[in-house]
């Protein structure tokens, strides 16, 4: 052990520098040292001489020349991959120093759906902005859950905001669930069916409807509610994964749909919206915040969570 220690001290500690570490991630990126050099500002040699010191400590050829440019080995694919943790790691730790330095200040990087984003992410950033107005958030649409995890994983974001199904599958994934999420047929205030106490599904058939495209989780648990009740989908008037154009629609055009707790609740009052008294039957999925296990949080986005949690204890009580 004593060996391992030394040949690290003498052999990498001492002499790895993390500057050497990002120059080859920009030339793997980019795909040659000419064009790392200028995304650097860097000389090439300067470029070609960083590698050449990363080669001689590690004892490996870390490029190949290709026609297509500059490759990595296999050396250099498992270096960087644990550089990128390095790379993450250091840029949280200069976050923890700006809060503390400033704890109103910082960044926070969110994936989530437009569903969110149309609901409960203002309503977080709302409560977020009254205590701590310099810090900034940076929402990144994804709307399929395994394009949100990549996001996560390549560490572009700080955490996902999704709905999760169980069993959840994604070992190297953390989760905290913030609410169940439930779904509400919605009308305008203005719509004669707002004034309905009983109404169902089948009431509705010819009214015109605003669908989520199909090929989609929702539509297809929508479908499924539909069919319990022994009832056709209407027919389409409007297909699209927009939530304001939904709630536009809805709120002045008389058109009908279908939302999650979370968009109606915060949106109601704002928009004139009315829920139908129609249980859909649809089984409630968890929204969650998605974390990275084992990767350290900035003390900015424990913050915003602490906030997400404030925000998502609104949606438990139920929706008149």
């Amino acid at each position: 052990m004593a060996g391992v220690t030394m040949e690290w001290e003498s052999r990498l500690g001492r002499r790895l520098r993390v500057r050497d570490l990002y120059i080859l991630s920009t030339v793997v990126k980019c795909g040659g040292m000419a064009k790392a050099a200028r995304e650097l500002a860097m000389t090439q040699p300067a470029v070609s001489d960083a590698i050449a010191n990363l080669e001689l400590l590690l004892r490996v050829r870390l490029l190949d020349r290709s026609p297509r440019g500059i490759e990595p080995t296999h050396y250099a694919d498992a270096l960087l991959k644990r550089a990128s943790t390095v790379f993450d790691e250091l840029k949280q730790g200069v976050r923890d120093i700006e809060f503390l330095a400033d704890p109103t200040s910082g960044n926070v990087r969110v994936g989530c759906a437009e569903s969110f984003m149309a609901g409960l992410l203002p309503a977080i950033i709302e409560k977020l902005a009254q205590r701590y107005p310099k810090i900034t958030v940076h929402a990144d649409y994804a709307q399929h859950a395994t394009a949100e995890f990549r996001e996560l994983r390549e560490r572009n974001v700080d955490l996902v905001i999704g709905r999760i199904s169980e069993p959840f599958p994604q070992d190297d994934l953390t989760t905290e669930p913030l609410y169940e999420e439930r779904y509400y047929v919605v009308v305008g205030a203005q719509n004669p069916w707002a004034r309905s106490r009983k109404v169902s599904l089948g009431d509705l058939a010819n009214e015109q409807w605003i669908h989520m495209p199909p090929n989609n989780i929702i539509s297809d648990l929508i479908s499924a509610a539909f069919a319990k009740q022994g009832v056709p989908v209407p027919q389409q008037r409007v297909a699209s994964l927009s939530m304001h154009l939904r709630t536009q629609l809805v709120a002045n055009a008389g058109f009908i749909t279908i939302m999650p707790n979370s968009m109606f609740q915060f949106n109601a009052k704002r928009w004139g919206l009315k829920a139908l008294p129609i249980d859909l039957g649809i089984k409630g999925r968890n929204v969650s915040i998605v974390t990275l296990k084992h990767r350290t949080l900035s003390s900015v986005v424990q913050v915003f969570i602490e906030h997400a949690r404030l925000a998502s204890r609104q949606l438990g009580q139920e929706t008149n």
